[in-house]
């Protein structure tokens, strides 16, 4: 395994035309801005199929016209709240939408996407999708609820371990995170709440040869060890309650990959949820 690649780049953001939409802008603006970063405004569109009326209902996706409008939209937006803090760069490509984002954010610090407030199974697909694109991207994508409001005073980073490398990634790059922002860590272990002396002592040996492995390389980030006999999804909306960001991880690859703890957070944690990639 490789170490997750963090802190360079630009900060890539999707832009979708809804209002919702925009509040994602100011998540990516602050992030970009308090890393130094470049701010990248992504949009997607179909391509063109010449065997379609240009007017048919059947196209799945506004035209040309109307995602250069989306994107004017969001450079506005943009220059209203930070003025010239930033200058954003912009990117309109034909394709679908993980892929357009994906090779967009190949070389950026971290990829930032609207969750809508979708309900029922549609969040599960939502979910589903968000996913597919993480594991497609090259940088960690943090997928920001449309309900989600700019706290400046909430720093700390929550991430969930499990003793695995998949988890090992998430925590590597919730250190980086944590540090970043100026803000402590709460590593979060769900274990079965009816277990052996012995069992309960693995897994703390478990949870803290994973948190010791990173802590060194960020002395100045304050770790709270939350263990809990909660199941691990409840465990990890419960915390994403209390901090800025929850970062889980996730397998790289196809759509094959099954990885349900990182969708069911992904499809109801409050906060913004980064998708660490296991490479």
């Amino acid at each position: 395994m490789t170490r997750t690649r963090v802190g360079s780049g630009a900060v890539v953001v999707e832009v979708d035309g809804s209002a919702e939409g925009l509040r994602v802008l100011d998540y990516a603006c602050t992030e970009a801005i308090r890393g130094g970063a470049e701010l990248v405004l992504v949009a997607s569109r179909p391509v063109h199929d010449p065997h379609l009326p240009a007017d048919s209902a059947r196209q799945p996706w506004p035209p040309a016209e109307r995602t250069a409008e989306f994107l004017r939209i969001a450079v506005a937006h943009v220059r209203r709240q930070v003025g010239r803090a930033l200058k954003p760069a912009v990117v309109c490509r034909e394709g679908t939408r993980v892929e357009v984002l994906s090779e967009a954010a190949r070389d950026a610090r971290l990829l930032v996407v609207r969750r809508p407030r979708d309900r029922g199974s549609e969040r599960l697909l939502i979910a589903k999708g968000n996913l597919l694109l993480a594991r497609r991207s090259t940088c960690p994508v943090v997928v920001v609820p449309g309900s989600w409001k700019l706290a400046p005073a909430v720093r700390d980073v929550a991430v969930g371990i499990d003793g695995t490398s998949l988890s090992s990634a998430a925590v590597e790059y919730a250190f980086w995170a944590a540090a970043d922002r100026g803000g402590n860590l709460v590593a979060v272990h769900a274990a079965p709440r009816h277990s052996s002396p012995s069992g309960a002592r693995a897994r703390r040996a478990e949870f803290d040869a994973a948190v010791l492995d990173r802590s060194t390389d960020y002395p100045q980030v304050q770790v709270t060890r939350y263990l809990t006999g909660r199941p691990v999804v409840a465990a990890l909306v419960h915390k994403a309650q209390e901090v800025g960001l929850l970062v889980v991880g996730a397998h790289a690859g196809t759509p094959s990959a099954d990885d349900p703890v990182a969708r069911r957070v992904l499809a109801v944690a409050d906060c913004p949820v980064a998708i660490v990639r296991l490479r």
